[in-house]
């Protein structure tokens, strides 16, 4: 049987859509408040089981009879107050799944990111090779990403079955104006800046297929980016903005306006109580060009990614009245 965590998360609910389409039971966690997404209500091959990754004694009895594992579960954030959480969740709880993995001869696939890989070299696109390095400055969510990778190839040196995959930034129309869909959310409402920053992005549905696919290889102890293209922000959000037939961003959001708006805002934020919409490493992530190479991916599945201007076409022609 096969355990999914984190499966009423944006990535792991699509994920157990696909596997249950394919006439797969599985065994999916969910902590006790949350909601199991629409796309997998009244679906019989699902068993619902109250877990939490930080919670090994009630984690245990999920993994009975499970032979493949996809840990989906993961706490992202990129406000440096939440660093504590994060190195709860990601490593913490990543360190738990191994155990009880190694413990019970599991297969995993282990969903990591491209934030644990690292900055680009000048000039370069990111690669399987690449590994993050040591930087005091560098934002909590991508250490705590590294750091629970690093969990995992702790198993596999132990002889642990897995294989990793690092997706660039996920989107999709299931995730509606959360997650990623914020940034669809912002240049709805006319939002009129962009960065001069860069990343590769991918739809859920790919990243899904292709966690599937490589399960079903025999390939182990590896990791794949799971990205379909790079963008400059400028190109995707002026995408976006054209699928919801609004004005592009035509004002380039300078450094030091970033540096200003992220103070403001936190400054904002200790009077109301409200996480601020932009922090100093979303700032700095948003002027970091990070290009990404999906081919180790492609050559070993055989997957042809879709288009991300046909994912944006999707998500904002379903995103348009909502």
């Amino acid at each position: 049987m096969i355990l999914v965590t984190g499966g009423t998360g944006f990535l792991g609910s699509e994920l157990i859509k696909q596997l249950t389409d394919q006439g797969f039971a599985v065994r999916a966690t969910k902590r006790e408040k949350s909601i199991i997404p629409a796309i997998l209500k009244d679906i019989s091959l699902i068993e619902w089981f109250p877990a939490d990754i930080n919670e090994p004694s009630t984690l245990e009895d999920a993994f009975e009879g499970i032979t493949k594992v996809y840990h989906c579960a993961a706490f992202v954030s990129l406000n440096s107050k939440d660093k504590k959480q994060l190195f709860h969740v990601n490593i913490d709880g990543t360190s738990n799944i191994i155990n009880l993995c190694s413990e019970y001869n599991c297969r995993l696939l282990h969903v990591s990111s491209v934030a644990a890989l690292g900055i680009a070299k000048k000039g370069k696109e990111i690669n399987e090779k690449d590994f993050w390095e040591y930087d005091s400055k560098a934002h909590a969510y991508g250490l705590s990403k590294y750091e629970g990778e690093m969990e995992v190839w702790r198993g596999i040196t132990e002889g642990l079955d897995a294989v990793i995959v690092n997706p660039s930034i996920i989107i999709g129309k299931n995730a509606g104006f959360e997650g990623s869909g914020a940034i669809f959310k912002l240049i709805k409402n006319n939002f009129p800046y962009y960065t001069n920053g860069a990343s590769g992005f991918v739809d859920v549905e790919d990243v899904a297929k292709a966690m599937i696919l490589l399960m079903n290889t025999e390939v182990t102890g590896e990791r794949y980016i799971i990205s379909s293209e790079n963008y400059n922000y400028k190109d995707f959000f002026g995408l976006i903005a054209k699928g919801f037939k609004v004005k592009a961003p035509v004002k380039e959001a300078k450094a030091w306006m970033l540096g200003l708006a992220w103070r403001a805002l936190k400054f904002v934020a200790l009077f109301t109580n409200s996480q601020p919409s932009i922090t100093k490493d979303t700032a700095e992530s948003s002027l970091t060009l990070s290009y990404y190479n999906n081919k180790k991916v492609t050559e070993t599945i055989g997957i042809i990614f879709k288009p991300v201007a046909k994912s944006i076409e999707e998500i904002t022609s379903t995103l348009t009245n909502a």
